[in-house]
C-alpha cells in the first residue's frame, strides 16, 4: 500500500531544491552547494533536528542580516601545525571547506594539526564535519560553541551553549566510529521537536525560567534553560569547548555576542575549533583493525548499537530509496525556493 502523505526524493534533488533556497535568500552559488548537501545530508541519515526542520531558521537568519551568506573566508597560515580561519561573519562549513586543503597538507607533513575558525555561524549537525577526514584515514575531534542556553552545574543563569563534541576514527571492515554528542542533556533543536509535538522530556534535562526543574519543553524554550549531561562532568566539557572554541579562536563566548538588533536571527556567531591526526604516525600499522576490534568488544559485551551505526543504516535506506519527506514539508520547501 502506498503511503501518499511520504514523498521520497533522491540526495541530489533535495541538494538542489536546498542550494535553491539559500541562493534566494543572499547565499552565494558556492556557499550555497555547500550548506545544501549538509542539510540534505543530515535529513537523508536521520538527523533530522539538523535537518530540513532548521530551513526556516536559516532563511530567518539570513533575512535579518546576522549572516553573511556572501562571506568568503580568509584562511592563515599561522604554524607548521595550525590553520587559521576568519569566516567573516559567515557560516562555519564553508570556511573549514576553505581550510581543508591546507589542513590536511599539515597533517601529512607534521602527523597532527589544528584549525581555528572563529567569526561564524555554525548550523547543523557536528558529525558531516569530522565524518569525512576519517573516510580519509584521519582521526578528528571538533568542538563548537553555540548560543547560551545550558546553565552551569548549580548555576541560575544561561552560560555555556549545547557545546558539543564531535569525534570520527577510521575503522577497518566498517564505516568510521563517529560520535557527536551535546554536552547539555539533550539538543535544544530535539526540544524544540518536543515542543512541537507535545511531547514531555525526561526528568534531568531542563529548568523553567523560574530555575526550577521541569520536563514541559515548551518552560525550557520559554526563558528557562538546559542542564548540562552529568552534572558536573558534563560542565566540565562545556566549559572546555568555550575555551578552545571561542577562547582560543578569537570567537565569542556563547553568551558574548548581542543579536538583538537582528530579528529573527537564530544561529550563534561563534567559533569552531578541530585536532586532525595522521593515526600512522603513532607507530601501530594496524590501527584501523584496532579500532574495529574494540568496537566489537563493545558489541560482544551487550551493547546494542555503536554511535553512528543507525545514521548508516538509514543513510543506505535512503541512498536506495530515496530520502522520505512529507508532502508538506516538501510543498513548503518547494514554495520557500521558489518565492
Amino acid at each position: 500500500m502506498t503511503d501518499k502523505t511520504t514523498i521520497h526524493l533522491p540526495y541530489a534533488d533535495l541538494v538542489a531544491l536546498l542550494q535553491s533556497m539559500f541562493e534566494k535568500n543572499g547565499v552565494s552559488e558556492h556557499n550555497a552547494k555547500i550548506l545544501a548537501e549538509n542539510c540534505a545530508g543530515c535529513e537523508r541519515d536521520g538527523s533530522l533536528s539538523h535537518g530540513i526542520f532548521r530551513m526556516a531558521g536559516y532563511i530567518s537568519s539570513l533575512n535579518s542580516g546576522w549572516i553573511d551568506g556572501k562571506a568568503v573566508p580568509e584562511v592563515e597560515d599561522v604554524g607548521p601545525a595550525f590553520v587559521r580561519v576568519d569566516a567573516k561573519g559567515g557560516f562555519a562549513q564553508p570556511a573549514l571547506f576553505a581550510a581543508r586543503p591546507r589542513l590536511i597538507e599539515k597533517v601529512k607533513e607534521n602527523g597532527v594539526a589544528v584549525l581555528a575558525i572563529r567569526r561564524s555561524h555554525h548550523f547543523s549537525a557536528l558529525w558531516p564535519d569530522v565524518e569525512p577526514f576519517a573516510e580519509e584515514g584521519l582521526v578528528a575531534l571538533s568542538v563548537v560553541n553555540s548560543m547560551a542556553c545550558v546553565v552551569p552545574h548549580g548555576g541560575r543563569k544561561a552560560v555555556f551553549g549545547t557545546n558539543p563534541v564531535a569525534f570520527a576514527s577510521p575503522r577497518a571492515g566498517a564505516a568510521p566510529f563517529v560520535f557527536d554528542q551535546a554536552s547539555s542533556a539533550i539538543a535544544h533543536g530535539d526540544v524544540q521537536i518536543a515542543a512541537r509535538a507535545g511531547h514531555e522530556l525526561k526528568p534531568g534535562m531542563g529548568v523553567d525560567r523560574e530555575g526550577q526543574p521541569t520536563n514541559d519543553p515548551k518552560e525550557i524554550l520559554d526563558g528557562g534553560a538546559l542542564l548540562p549531561f552529568g552534572g558536573h562532568k558534563g560542565n566540565s566539557i562545556a566549559l572546555m569547548v568555550e575555551i578552545l572554541s571561542a577562547a582560543l579562536t578569537g570567537g565569542y563566548f556563547s553568551g558574548e555576542f548581542d543579536w538583538s538588533g537582528h530579528k529573527g536571527a537564530q544561529t550563534p556567531f561563534t567559533g569552531q575549533f578541530f585536532i586532525v591526526i595522521d593515526p600512522a604516525r603513532g607507530g601501530n600499522d594496524v590501527f584501523a583493525e584496532r579500532v574495529a576490534g574494540i568496537c566489537d568488544l563493545v558489541l560482544e559485551a551487550g551493547q546494542e548499537r555503536l554511535p553512528g551505526d543507525r545514521r548508516h543504516v538509514t543513510r543506505a535506506k535512503s541512498e536506495k530509496d530515496g530520502i522520505p519527506l512529507s508532502i508538506d514539508g516538501y510543498d513548503t520547501l518547494r514554495a520557500l525556493a521558489l518565492s
